[in-house]
């Protein structure tokens, strides 16, 4: 079996993380190669995200794997980030290091270095964060862009409520200019994984402890409780239940295609204003506007075949440790 070449571009983030765990597990079975990973600004702010995504990286045992810091924030909005939903750290109630051995200046390359290698590879883009670096490298530099093999984005709510405005997710809200000129732009069909689906794969305290029993002693299973706790409590307070959404979780078993689901061929546009519209995604699945479709969009999903393939990540993960 060869395995893909993955980037992932992400914004961690509680959901980020176990989605880094997950891509993990993969790239030590050999079933992937995580060839970088690069951070934007959303959940928290850069400096914090590329911390976060190399500490999760490490406990991982992939401390080799590139990390870098992508783009600031946004280039026409203010940087917005949440805190409330996330922690102070952008890992629940954990504190990150201030420095991981994988996340210091001199050894972070820079960020459009590592897109480049991955495109000249034909890796498999997945996005789980605001496009803000996605829209940058495929404006300027789209022959480069264009050799990835496929790319997959979390991110909007189609004929569905937004979780940031009524009709705006958050990613898309965040940099809707970047997600506007992203897919306006789009010389590629994205497969597009929206809150309509991923708000569907939930994680309670019964789901973690059959996760945290996977993991062994993995060094990932002592953080998660603590991780996840932020995210119940977050998700209760806001009327969802002590549980938590794990969007960029689902969002990468579809780009890897382990999981069933279906797509339909449309075209997505994002509004970036007026404000009260800002981020909205628009898909047109009845074709009235005339254009070529610019997305594959995830209608759903076997979230059933979703957490058994994320609790056979935690096992290959947990035999890893035992190795």
């Amino acid at each position: 079996m060869t395995a893909q070449p993955v980037l992932l571009d992400c914004d961690p983030g509680i959901d980020d993380a176990l989605a880094l765990i997950y891509l993990a597990a993969l790239h030590h079975a050999g079933e992937v190669e995580l060839l970088g990973v690069t951070t934007t600004a959303g959940n928290v702010g850069i400096d914090q995200t590329a911390r976060n995504a190399a500490y999760i990286l490490e406990l991982c045992g992939l401390e080799e794997i590139p990390v870098a810091a992508g783009l600031p924030g946004p280039k026409h909005v203010e940087l917005i980030t949440t805190p409330e939903t996330h922690g102070d750290s952008g890992l629940g109630y954990l504190s990150v290091p201030e420095k991981s051995s994988t996340a210091t200046e001199e050894e972070l390359p820079n960020w459009t270095d590592i897109w480049s290698a991955a495109a000249r590879r034909g890796a498999l883009l997945i996005v789980t964060g605001p496009l803000t670096n996605a829209a940058e490298f495929a404006a300027t530099h789209r022959a480069e862009y264009a050799s990835f093999a496929d790319v997959a984005v979390m991110g909007g709510a189609v004929n569905y409520p937004g979780n940031t405005t009524p009709t705006a997710e958050w990613n898309f809200w965040v940099d809707p200019h970047a997600a506007r000129d992203f897919f306006a732009s789009a010389s590629r069909r994205i497969t597009l994984c929206t809150l309509n689906v991923t708000e569907t794969m939930l994680i309670g305290p019964s789901r973690l402890d059959q996760l945290l029993k996977a993991l062994g002693q993995h060094p990932t299973a002592k953080i998660l409780p603590e991780v996840m706790r932020f995210y119940f409590e977050f998700h209760e307070a806001h009327g969802a239940g002590y549980q938590s959404q794990i969007h960029d979780l689902l969002t990468c078993m579809v780009a890897l295609k382990k999981v069933p689901f279906f797509t339909a061929s449309t075209t997505v546009r994002v509004a970036s204003e007026p404000e009260w519209l800002r981020g909205t995604s628009v898909a047109d699945l009845e074709g009235r506007w005339g254009d070529e479709p610019n997305t594959s969009l995830v209608t759903a999903v076997d979230v059933d075949s979703a957490h058994r393939e994320f609790l056979r990540a935690a096992a290959v993960m947990g035999r890893q440790e035992n190795l």
